[in-house]
């Protein structure tokens, strides 16, 4: 079945690595798709396989950034069916005790805070129009906890507990909330990391390979469909057989 064609959804961090896939996926499926990113030079430089519906430069730790492009998205679209709350950064690999306050700030309002206030724009027209779906990007560190990337571990295991509370107040209104953890995706994130962090983080993956984009734009489509009707407040993993709880 998939997702019906003509319906919108917005993809936060979209104009490249794993928003980008999942945009394309969706694309591909029938969707229409608004970006929202905060730079949009990597996403005009490549060559696209689809057309989205809009562009939004936003920046997703400001609530007000927020609310003024949910409103300019939905004047264009008329209405948003799917949110996926894909943006988020790693922060410095470092001793928590090394880790500078700032940055700690800007990961959490980045990586949990933008999840928040997306679904808080979101969510209003959702419950009127009685059908949403929203997936949260979360990741396997929000599970596991990961040495040194304390930041994000902490960011992305609060969007796990976000997930698994707004699923739960919004289970009769027609808004299925779920979130996916992917292990480690080649991804410009890695950028951020350090060889031995990378090192580590793919010898924790039985498989022994790195998730890949396609991977994740795959799940996340059957989780913004319809079909899935009545799995809410779950987390879906990407391990590679890293975790099985």
């Amino acid at each position: 079945m998939g997702i019906p064609a003509g319906q919108t959804a917005i993809i936060t961090g979209g104009a490249r690595g794993i928003g980008h896939g999942i945009a394309k996926r969706l694309a591909r499926g029938g969707c229409r798709v608004i970006l929202w990113d905060v730079d949009f030079a990597a996403f005009e430089a490549e060559v696209q396989e689809f057309t989205p519906l809009l562009t939004q430069k936003v920046d997703v730790s400001d609530y007000a950034s927020v609310e003024a492009a949910f409103a300019e998205a939905l004047r264009v679209a008329g209405s948003i069916e799917i949110l996926v709350n894909n943006a988020g950064i790693n922060g410095p690999v470092l001793p928590f005790w090394e880790y500078p306050v700032e940055t700690w700030h800007k990961v959490r309002a980045i990586d949990l805070d933008s999840v928040f206030y997306c679904c808080r724009v979101a969510v209003p027209h959702m419950r009127a129009q009685k059908y949403g779906r929203i997936v949260n990007i979360a990741s396997m560190a929000g599970k596991d906890g990961v040495p040194f990337i304390s930041g994000y571990s902490a960011a992305k295991a609060g969007v796990i507990g976000f997930t698994k509370a707004i699923a739960k107040e919004l289970a009769q209104d027609g808004v299925i909330v779920n979130a996916i953890a992917p292990a480690m995706a080649e991804t410009g994130l890695m950028k951020e990391m350090t060889q031995a962090h990378i090192d580590a983080m793919k010898a924790k993956i039985p498989m022994g390979r790195f998730l890949q984009i396609d991977e994740v734009g795959a799940l996340v489509a059957w989780i913004a469909s319809p079909e899935c009707s009545f799995t809410t407040g779950f987390v879906f993993d990407l391990s590679g057989g890293r975790t099985t709880y």
